[in-house]
This record gives C-alpha cells, structure tokens and sequence, in this order.
C-alpha cells in the first residue's frame, strides 16, 4: 500500500514498538552512500532483509558524535554531491516500496539553514516518521519547536547516556517521542560494547524504563545485538553497517545479526 503522509495515520514508529517488543533492529547509513543514488535501494535491501527500522543520516562536515567510518562515509556522500533538496527528492516514491519506520538523523544546523517548517512539511509528505538531532536541546525544541514537529507529525527522538543523571533521564522518558535513544557509552560511534562495572551499572538502570527503547553505539555483531537486547526493545547497528556496504556484503551481515 502507498503512504505518502504521516499526517492523519499512526506514527510508523509507535505500530512497530506496540507489534514487536524485543530484537527490534535499526540500522543506520549515511543518504547517499557508497553511492549518491543509493539511499532508496539500500533501504529496499534492509527492509527485504528483515530489519525492522532505518536511521538515514543526514551528511554533515562536522558530525561531532560520530566516529571514523562514519565521518569518512559523510564526507563521500557529500563529495558524491549528496544535499537536503536531492535527498527528499530521492526520497519522494520511497513509500511506494518501503512500509518500515524511517528516521533522518542529523544536526540542527542543517535543518535551521533549510528551514526548519520547510525541512518538517517535507519530511511529513515523503513518509518520514522521525528525527534525531543530537544538538537540539529538548529545552528549545519544547519552547519552539515542538507544535511544528507535532503539525506535520514528525517525532523528536531524544537520547540519554551513561552520564545522563536521574533527573534528567525522568524528563527524557517523558518528553521522548516514539522511543528513547540509549548510548551505550560516552564515546562516538564505531567502538565496541564493553561489559564493565559502569556499563553493567547503566544498563540495569535502563532495563528498568518502560517507555520503548533502543541501543546504539558499539553494536556490531550478533553477540552485542544480543547482549544489549536483554536490556531494551534492541539495538541500532551504524559503523559496522557501514563497513559491510563497503564490502559489498550489507545481506550477509544483516542476516548474521539476525
């Protein structure tokens, strides 16, 4: 069935956590990479390939959370001349093929520059379901922004960390839309889980949340799709996505970690 609008329909997000409660798996690429009019086919291949959620990134010059291979995988799909304009316009069919959730992830100042109702009604009439941006304060989103993203019914996924105190973590499970962005760790992306004290501490914390939630950073195999699953609804997998697409075995991987 073709959906070109979120506008009057359940948010694809909120179906997908209310159907399927563990071993959620989101997987997360750079629009227009490894190659610029890649972005649709690759996710036809993940949705053929089982994945139940896609976070395209957004490429930006200066992506401060993300590690190497992200960085790197930015940088080509910007030499590949990959922008906001052509990604919507790639985008514009996608739900003609593609029933899954779909997330753009990227930076505020990508968004403000184009337009930041502009950026909203597009994403509302090519079927996107939600955002995460990483450098939004959930502050100004709420004071002046939050009725626009509620107006073309786009989700603001926040993230918590390790770090992320009590009190803090209380108002992000409350004002998250769709679900909660656990980070595994402090570090950037591309890293590896590792089963410390501290980690063990945060993830027994977060076992304890009830609002929907997922894992990302250091996700790169089967075994820390598992592992990090005990603690959330499941777990997103980027940097090592990524470097499958590289090798030209994006199936494979994908079936491995299921």
């Amino acid at each position: 069935m073709q959906v070109t609008s979120t506008y009057h329909l359940m948010n694809r997000i909120d179906h997908l956590f209310q159907n399927k409660k563990q071993n959620i798996l989101s997987i997360y690429f750079p629009a227009g990479y490894p190659n610029l009019n890649d972005t649709v086919p690759n996710l036809e291949l993940l949705q053929n390939s089982g994945v139940d959620m896609v976070e395209i990134g957004i490429p930006f010059s200066d992506p401060l959370a993300d590690g190497s291979a992200i960085q790197a995988a930015a940088k080509q799909a910007l030499d590949n001349g990959m922008k906001l304009r052509l990604l919507f316009e790639q985008l514009k069919s996608v739900r003609k093929t593609v029933s899954m959730p779909l997330i753009l992830m990227g930076y505020w100042n990508t968004i403000y520059n184009y337009g930041v109702e502009n950026f909203l009604k597009d994403c509302g009439k090519v079927g996107i379901d939600g955002l995460i941006v990483p450098d939004l304060p959930l502050e100004e989103f709420e004071l002046h922004y939050k009725a626009d993203f509620a107006k073309y019914g786009i989700y603001n996924v926040l993230l918590a960390c390790p770090e992320t105190e009590e009190i803090r973590l209380q108002k992000l499970i409350s004002s998250t839309q769709g679900f909660l962005y656990l980070v595994s760790s402090s570090a950037t992306t591309g890293g590896s889980i590792k089963v410390n004290e501290k980690q063990k501490n945060y993830f027994d914390r977060i076992k304890q949340i009830e609002t929907p939630s997922l894992i990302g950073f250091g996700i790169n195999n089967k075994a820390s799709f598992e592992y990090t699953c005990q603690y959330a609804n499941g777990a997103i997998v980027g940097t090592a996505f990524i470097k499958a697409l590289e090798k030209n075995i994006a199936t494979s991987f994908i079936e491995d970690i299921k």
